[in-house]
């Protein structure tokens, strides 16, 4: 061999053996002449927006560029505990996980420019669970685990990133609807204030023997229209209103001398100075109060009027809930509706959760639902029959929107199946007339027919224990898909305690049979969230219009089903989905951080709901869940994909854990 060609393949051998330590070098070298560059790339995607220059700095200066031709696997399970952070920076990753039962790969999730990977696994200090690969040309900046582990402890943006991941960005989006609802409605308030902050004033309170006229010129001297009755060590024990004020004087008391105990309500509600304004609504709500005492390790601290909740905010929530309980006819009840959604279209301008809202729809809706009872009762006259009235479905859950149809039932205690009969020829023409007024005050009849005025759901206790036992024994995919809604029933008006009784032997049944949860997984599956291996939704086109996804089907949908299942199969009996959740995270059947990430995402894409529901009502459009992401801003669009990935996740996991 000549000498020349000697020396080549030395060099050659020389190359060869330092190609790692070349890529390295070149891909910090490739950072470091654009550090510039990269720190503006960075500041466009959260959580680098929010962090100091310096800490950013420090990230870009650790950091190297990686490339990935399509179809590179860049971190595997394989792998080991993770030992590299890394942000897309240009191009695509795709999470794919191998089916053991089918013995296939699906595509998990997937991170565009912006996002970052693998957090959960990171901090978890494990391998990850999800092979990621490139599914394009793809540039990555890749930061080794001591720098990552070096600026968790420095940036607190960062640190909170990292350990909230979606809820993080779902702060950036509250704080840009509450800024609009600031800049339109000119006011910081909101229903998330403290009680201790909208309480300034000190609580005007008395002995319970202080005289009936000294408590009433003390109550006209400081202007107030309550006087809380301590005992010595300031703790409540009971309040005079000036409803109160009207009793005595309807009642013809001419000895104003008496002691206030003889007038006073006794044991009067109360929460902490640290409960929100929103609780307070909701118990001024319930309880038909216009006072809610404030107490702190049992001494009186304050009192909050609904003139205190309501007078920043012109949302008179209990004004309307006293009205709709009061209305005299149907009639009056249809003219409210309206008052609802503009008390809805206030409560989001002010930033309210969707879940706050739905929760107060849902409380009004049931008002009304008692009150159109009560007046068709007044008319058609009692049947001499005690009966419960039922919802199923959304309302059941207490997760009802503006835009909503009669989900209904009726339940009575029978001896046998002809005394059943005999009730229920009593009880149907009442029915069909509620589920005719309802449909009056805006719930549209039921298309499927679950209604209450239906002979098949105007059952007694045996009938309806009968028909869940038959669903669970007999169940098929069609059967299930018509009856999941009836699993999350709930009492409006009546006696709670029957459908208590049926709501255990419901969760007995299901506990004991894995071939019946199992169909309720597959069920659970049907409805995949539109989130796509190559782009990032998949939409659907209806008769020629845009592509656009459904919010409520292929959004929330899968959390409902998910959290359903997974609260029949382990014995709770909560109905609400978020609620199902945390208590799925306290028995400890979903992690705690999964539980966050999937309530923050079904938070996430009701509120989108629900502002497009407003749209539509103010634009004089029929309502319609569908909606086109290209119409969204960049982050809300970011934050629905990050949601529906929640979705998928949740998914994916009940696939796991009933081998589907």
């Amino acid at each position: 061999m000549p000498l020349s060609d000697h020396n080549k393949s030395k060099k050659t051998a020389v190359i060869v053996m330092s190609k790692a330590d070349a890529f390295t070098q070149a891909g910090k070298t490739a950072v470091l002449q654009n550090i510039q560059g990269t720190v503006q790339f960075l500041q466009r995607f959260p959580p680098f927006n929010q962090m100091e220059q310096l800490h950013l700095a420090y990230l870009v200066e650790q950091c190297q560029l990686r490339f990935y031709g399509p179809g590179d696997s860049i971190i595997k399970p394989a792998d080991g505990p993770v030992e590299h952070f890394y942000i897309v920076k240009q191009g695509r990753v795709v999470g794919e996980r191998t089916h053991a039962a089918k013995g296939s790969t699906e595509t998990t999730f997937e991170i565009t420019s912006g996002e970052c990977f693998p957090l959960a696994a990171l901090l978890g200090e494990r391998a990850t669970r999800t092979e990621h690969r490139a599914a394009e040309d793809t540039f990555c900046l890749q930061l080794n685990k001591g720098a990552f582990i070096k600026l968790f402890a420095l940036s607190a943006e960062f640190r909170d990133f990292a350990l909230r991941g979606v809820s993080s960005l779902l702060d950036q989006v509250n704080q840009q609807v509450k800024q609009k609802a600031v800049e339109t409605l000119g006011t910081q308030y909101s229903l998330n204030t403290r009680l201790g902050e909208l309480a300034m004033r000190h609580p005007v309170a008395c002995s319970p023997q202080t005289p009936l006229r000294e408590a009433v010129a003390l109550m006209h001297e400081q202007q107030v229209g309550s006087i809380v009755v301590v005992d010595e060590r300031k703790a409540p024990l009971g309040i005079f209103t000036l409803r109160d004020l009207r009793q005595v004087v309807a009642d013809g008391t001419q000895d104003l001398n008496q002691p206030i105990e003889k007038h006073m309500t006794q044991a009067p509600f109360f929460l902490s100075p640290d409960h929100s304004a929103f609780d307070a609504a909701i118990a001024m709500t319930e309880r038909h109060i216009a006072h809610v005492c404030l107490v702190k390790e049992q001494r009186l601290c304050g009192v909050v009027s609904e003139r205190d909740l309501f007078s920043l905010q012109r949302v008179d929530l209990v004004h309307l809930a006293r009205t709709i309980r009061n209305a005299p006819r149907v009639e009056h009840l249809v003219a409210l509706r309206g008052e609802i959604g503009q008390l809805v279209e206030r409560m989001l301008a002010h930033g309210a959760s969707s879940t706050q809202i739905t929760h107060i729809i849902t409380l009004l809706n049931d008002h009304t639902v008692c009150r159109v009872i009560e007046l068709t009762l007044a008319d058609k006259g009692d049947p001499g029959v005690p009966f419960s009235w039922l919802c199923f479905g959304s309302e059941g859950r207490r997760e009802q929107t503006l835009h909503t149809d009669q989900d209904n039932g009726i339940l009575f205690e029978a001896r046998d199946a002809a005394h059943a009969a005999e009730i229920r020829g009593k009880l149907l023409p009442i029915a069909q007339q509620i589920n005719q007024s309802l449909a009056m005050c805006g719930f549209t009849l039921c298309k499927g027919n679950i209604m209450a005025g239906n002979p098949e759901l105007c059952l007694s206790r045996a009938e309806w224990a009968r028909r869940f036992a038959a669903f669970i024994r007999e169940a098929t995919p069609e059967n299930l898909l018509g009856s999941s809604i009836y699993f999350d029933l709930r009492v409006v008006w009546g006696d709670e305690q029957s459908a208590e009784q049926l709501r255990r032997g419901i969760l007995d049944q299901v506990a004991d049979n894995r071939l019946f949860q199992r169909m309720m997984a597959e069920n659970a599956l049907r409805q995949r969230p539109p989130v796509g291996r190559f782009r990032e939704f998949v939409l659907a086109r209806k008769n020629g219009e845009k592509a656009t996804l459904d919010l409520k089907v292929q959004g929330l949908t899968p959390f409902v089903d998910g959290a359903r299942l997974l609260a029949l199969a382990n014995g709770i009996g909560a109905i609400n989905t978020l609620e199902r959740l945390r208590q799925l995270v306290s028995k400890q059947v979903i992690e705690p951080l999964d539980g966050a990430a999937y309530e923050e995402a079904y938070h996430f894409i009701q509120q989108t709901r629900m502002q497009q529901h407003q749209r539509q009502t103010r634009e004089n459009q029929p309502y319609s869940n569908r909606v086109d992401p290209d119409s969204l801003n960049h982050l809300d669009r970011r934050i629905l994909r990050e949601s529906l990935r929640q979705a998928q996740r949740l998914q994916s996991s009940l696939a796991l854990r009933y081998q589907l």
